[in-house]
């Protein structure tokens, strides 16, 4: 009986005869910085900015979610306060999106969690123009990942969920580690990774990553 080949080695023979057959040879990825930011529920959306409040949209991002003209101040158990922008829509809960280094100057502790995962995560306080809300877990700091649509994963060789090692084309580049693969139909290819992370590999404006094999 002939040998069967697992599915990895499958994706990526898959990827180089779609990228033979498409003459594209390009398999990068441009990478885009994400400043700390808030998601919201309505509750606590209502209480920082007035019932009935509805976001101001802004800026359009990938996967119908957008950036709003609204803002938020945050407040943990230290000194520093920081400003962050609320993006939209709203959530079922409220999510707090910091830098580890943000998280060291507000005084909490935000893990290391995949949006969403926000279960036993750190407690802090937002203040808008109409009121303030303790949020009693929901800070976290994001993993790095990339969105990409389907026909950009059978390209690339991966699926949703896998985790793989990043190459970075930049002055300093180097190789990130345990990058989160996000597949959806709504999504176009970019890397989304902090300010500290970008700031250590001497990344700003236009960037490119590729999968390292």
């Amino acid at each position: 009986m002939p040998e069967i080949m697992n599915e990895d080695l499958i994706r990526s023979i898959t990827a180089k005869v779609l990228q033979e057959m498409s003459g594209q040879a390009d398999n990068t990825i441009p990478i885009g910085i994400s400043a700390r930011h808030v998601h919201l529920c309505k509750e606590d959306m209502e209480a920082l900015f007035g019932a009935g409040h509805e976001l101001t949209h802004f800026k359009d991002l990938m996967g119908g979610q957008y950036a709003a003209a609204e803002t938020v101040t945050i407040v943990g158990c230290g000194a520093t306060v920081l400003k962050a922008r609320v993006l939209g829509p709203l959530r079922s809960a409220t999510q707090v999106e910091v830098s580890a280094t943000d998280s060291r100057n507000l005084g909490i502790k935000a893990p290391l969690r995949d949006s969403g995962d926000i279960v036993g995560t750190a407690s802090l306080t937002l203040i808008g123009p109409k009121g303030s809300v303790f949020i009693a877990e929901g800070g976290i700091t994001a993993r790095r990942h990339i969105h990409m649509s389907p026909s950009d994963a059978v390209r690339l060789g991966v699926k949703d969920k896998d985790i793989v090692k990043i190459e970075i084309d930049s002055p300093r580049g180097g190789i990130f580690g345990d990058v989160l693969v996000r597949v959806d139909t709504s999504f176009t290819l970019e890397m989304h990774i902090d300010t500290d992370e970008a700031n250590a590999f001497g990344i700003t404006g236009k960037t490119f990553a590729r999968i390292w094999r």
